[in-house]
């Protein structure tokens, strides 16, 4: 999701992001027209429904249909922002769903317990549960479920998306998917915005890390396992029963090849887009996805919240998508003409619900206003409607109770249980990609005296990244209720073995270590703060390398172990160190890096690298060429990674 960040600096900056982009986008709305004109819906595939449509829940529709009033409608189509809704005022405003931004909590407060997650999802259920004679079922609530249940403390967090790409095993991924969906029902909540199943094609995109890989098919495989994973598999009892969610493949449609600018314009031929953008979602939709998340990006100059015929005419009509299309935050506002309380046109355009975190009450008002002037049609209202109420009934919410009654809620020993912390150090140890392996260094025996340096080698935010207990993800090891720091994972596997760990982020000692370790890396972002405008790392900032450097001219072996959320123009880095590993932002389970780096007690090799390059690494600041297009030949292209047996040796690199 693009949900912002409710503090007040980034709010303002989003807003005059959001003037300058409205500004740009009415000059583009003459070309609307033209770029519709470009769209052909029969040359994109025509799906088979994963779900056939069911006369009964069809009836049911139906009649909940004749007994909704025009505002009870109109509700169905908006979601606010538990930050700017309280209960009783759901209770009054007939709004269809709920969802938490990346920095709203119970009480405003990130580190709130799950408990009382479950306590407010049961006073949102209880204010928006039909009274006796009335129409409609209880609201929604989605969350940012993107890498686990990341807004809980104490949830399981996995790596991000980039670090499974690297593991390349959807097995894996459905299994996250699985574990994901079992712990938001924990906390009462019926729906995750995830899979990203964008794309990306250029790293200096701030959300190149939410995309498993510029590799169409392994999105493809990917968005099938992880949709399956959440909601279970369609036409089995299993599927969206009280151990699953809905899902969200996210965010249709290009926004993976916007030139590395967060909710830019993606300028790729109708065919590309087809064939590049479009078959993660066709994967998601064979594999049941109930809901899909509209883009803030454009296609030509069009933005995709008003393109009807993307939305339409071919994720509708010719894909046969039949659940909801959501819009991100306040998204709609960005269209010609609107603003984030108006916007007639993204419903007419396709949107079956609009995300307005804090305007929903003069949008309720608003859109209503609209409806009875003709300006969305009752047939587009309705429609809008029956694919809100289509969803709500396959996800049993007239059935299954207040939150806190239902089968998993409740068990708040399944967040984070050892069993799921397992599968996410799994996850780790096989996201992790050996660039560099100078004289067989790996792996290390752990009966040695390890030096353990670099500013990201104690703490938890950098292992995570942003979306992690808030939207920027730059919480410190304290608010993680449980991880292991990756300097902790390595004092605990040496200490185990005899051995010693000495944690010196400047990497300064009296008596010389046999190896030293040193872990660096991008500092955690979200969204467009992520965004920059080469792929050289640290550009001014060369405290790390001068760190590898003194550590190798003090004849100390240096072990580089990199965190990012994309792969970064590093030579000089690659050069100072005699063994190199992308570790990308692998989360708080630090034991699946060091699994990788030792060997046991025993002397054995345990676990090898098995991570593969998901995108081509660059050789100069600039992007590299991806698969046949312009630009330089990266350095290491996609799917390369070494193991052990390999020999590690790596020529000198240019550094200018």
């Amino acid at each position: 999701m693009g949900t912002m960040s409710r503090r007040p600096a980034r709010l303002a900056a989003y807003c005059a992001a959001c003037t300058l982009l409205l500004i740009t986008t009415a000059a583009a709305a003459d070309r609307v027209g033209a770029v519709a004109s470009n769209v052909h819906p029969q040359r994109w595939p025509k799906l088979r429904a994963a779900l056939a449509p069911d006369a009964q829940v069809e009836a049911r529709i139906d009649q909940l249909l004749e007994r909704m009033t025009a505002e009870q409608k109109v509700g169905q189509l908006i979601q606010a922002d538990i930050g700017s809704i309280t209960a009783d005022e759901l209770r009054h405003y007939p709004l269809g769903s709920i969802l938490n931004g990346g920095n709203s909590a119970p009480r405003d407060d990130k580190l709130a317990v799950p408990g009382e997650w479950l306590a407010l999802a049961d006073r949102f259920y209880d204010a928006s549960t039909p009274k006796p004679g009335s129409a409609g079922i209880p609201a929604l609530w989605g969350t940012d479920a993107v890498h686990g249940h990341n807004n809980i403390p104490g949830a399981t967090i996995f790596p991000h998306n980039i670090g499974l790409g690297a593991a390349h095993d959807p097995q894996l991924i459905r299994r996250i998917g699985e574990i994901t969906a079992l712990e938001v029902r924990v906390t009462g909540l019926d729906w995750a915005f995830s899979p990203t199943v964008a794309v990306a094609r250029d790293a200096r995109w701030g959300r190149t890390y939410e995309s498993y890989s510029e590799d169409p098919q392994r999105v493809r495989e990917y968005a099938a396992a992880m949709v399956t994973g959440l909601q279970g598999t369609p036409g089995t009892p299993q599927f969206l029963d009280a151990a699953h969610v809905l899902a969200t493949p996210k965010h249709f449609l290009g926004d993976g090849g916007t030139g590395g600018r967060d909710q830019g314009d993606n300028l790729a031929a109708e065919s590309e887009l087809r064939d590049l953008d479009a078959p993660g979602y066709e994967a998601a939709i064979e594999a049941g996805a109930q809901t899909i998340m509209v883009s803030y990006s454009s296609w030509h100059g069009v933005k995709m919240h008003g393109n009807r015929a993307l939305l339409t005419e071919v994720l509708k009509g010719r894909m046969g998508f039949d659940g909801l299309l959501l819009g991100d935050w306040n998204a709609h506002a960005q269209l010609p003409g609107c603003t984030a309380v108006s916007c007639a046109a993204a419903v007419n355009a396709g949107l079956d619900v609009l995300m307005a975190p804090d305007g929903w009450r003069e949008l309720l008002a608003n859109t209503q206003a609209q409806v009875q002037a003709g300006q969305i049609s009752a047939a587009r209202l309705d429609d809008a409607v029956r694919r809100v109420l289509r969803v709500k009934l396959r996800a049993h919410l007239d059935s299954e109770g207040r939150p806190s009654s239902r089968q998993f809620a409740g068990h708040y020993e399944l967040l984070g249980s050892a069993a799921h912390r397992a599968v996410a150090r799994q996850a780790v140890r096989e996201s992790l990609v050996l660039l560099k392996n100078r004289n067989h260094l790996l792996p290390l025996s752990p009966h040695e005296r390890v030096l353990v340096a670099g500013d990201a080698a104690d703490s938890l935010a950098r292992q995570s990244g942003g979306w992690t207990l808030d939207w920027q993800g730059t919480e410190p090891n304290q608010d993680f209720a449980h991880g292991e720091t990756i300097y902790a994972a390595i004092a605990r596997c040496v200490g185990a073995a005899g051995g010693r760990a000495i944690l010196s982020p400047a990497g300064e000692f009296h008596t010389r270590p046999e190896v030293a370790i040193v872990v660096f890396g991008e500092h955690p972002y979200a969204e467009f703060e992520g965004d920059v405008a080469t792929l050289a790392y640290s550009p001014g900032d060369r405290h790390d390398l001068a760190l590898l450097r003194r550590l190798r001219a003090q004849d100390v072996p240096v072990v580089a172990v990199f965190l990012s959320g994309r792969p970064l123009w590093v030579n000089a880095e690659l050069n100072a160190a005699d063994s190199f590993v992308a570790a990308w932002l692998p989360g708080p389970e630090g034991g699946g890096v060091a699994d990788v780096l030792f060997r046991t007690a025993a002397g054995e090799v345990h676990y090898d690298f098995h991570g593969r390059l998901p995108f081509s690494w660059p050789g100069s600041p600039r992007p590299p060429a991806v698969d046949t297009g312009s630009g330089e030949a990266p350095l290491f292209p996609l799917g390369y990674g070494l193991s052990y047996r390999d020999e590690g040796y790596l020529r000198s690199l240019p550094e200018g």
